[in-house]
């Protein structure tokens, strides 16, 4: 039998499959993209039912908990319906009341951990757009987003990106990767990021285990996502990534 690799292949072969990659990730990207917005505008559709109810029946802190509680009873998967987690909806929407899924805006284009860093700043609107607008036109990542507005850049650069339509998510960019491993779009599938992490944190913990057998006596794993519970919000230490992952972070009302 002939092997397909022995074939002649024409001299245009290399371009076109450069350019079907292209097309490949191109679709990954888009795919991702439209899944992070729909997740998005449901947030900002939650948060917007909670504002007006707010206005118009008085709804405490009370009841906020109790449909987070049955929320989370029908979807247990989807972490993000916490308590917490639904303040920040409600800041979603009245951080930006116009928001429309069908108008390209930057928000609809970021992550939700880009979002809520954004809303914990507790910006002024124009400074919200920009930083907004910045981190997708700029691809950042939810750490250099917190440092560039930490480091008023803003305030030195001053033009607003207004082209950022052109620059959506380079597949490339550290948020194309960030929106690709969010947690909150693989919840808001049904899927579970930690089967997609369990092959890593097992090469993790079977390192470590092989580490401490080595060092000898008065060593301890404790666990993959130890818990720690502050004020009624839950935060994991998570071995695969280093790093402390609140699975539900306050924020006021």
């Amino acid at each position: 039998m002939t092997d397909a690799r022995d074939l002649a292949l024409p001299a245009s072969y290399t371009d076109l499959l450069g350019e079907l990659k292209n097309r490949v990730r191109a679709a990954r990207t888009q795919a991702i993209r439209t899944v992070n917005t729909e997740l998005i505008t449901l947030y900002w559709s939650i948060g917007k039912t909670i504002l007006g109810r707010q206005a118009t029946e008085g709804w405490g802190s009370g009841v906020i908990g109790r449909l987070a509680e049955d929320l989370g009873a029908e979807f247990p998967d989807m972490k993000g319906l916490s308590r917490s987690n639904l303040q920040y909806m409600r800041g979603l929407a009245e951080a930006w009341p116009a928001f429309d899924p069908n108008v390209p805006q930057p928000v609809g284009h970021l992550p939700w951990g880009h979002i809520r860093t954004i809303l914990d700043k507790r910006l002024e609107p124009p400074a919200r757009d920009w930083y907004a607008a910045a981190a997708v036109q700029h691809g950042w990542s939810r750490n250099v987003l917190m440092n560039m507005i930490m480091n008023n850049t803003l305030e030195r650069t001053g033009a607003a990106p207004s082209n950022f339509v052109q620059h959506l998510v380079a597949p490339d960019s550290e948020l194309a990767q960030q929106v690709a491993k969010d947690p909150y779009n693989f919840e808001f599938l049904g899927l579970s990021g930690e089967v997609a992490e369990r092959d890593l944190e097992n090469a993790l913990t079977s390192r470590i285990t092989e580490t401490l057998r080595e060092l000898g006596p008065g060593f301890a794993f404790v666990g993959r996502q130890v818990h720690f519970d502050v004020d009624g919000d839950d935060f994991y230490v998570d071995c695969s990534d280093s790093r402390i992952i609140p699975r539900a972070v306050g924020v006021a009302a």
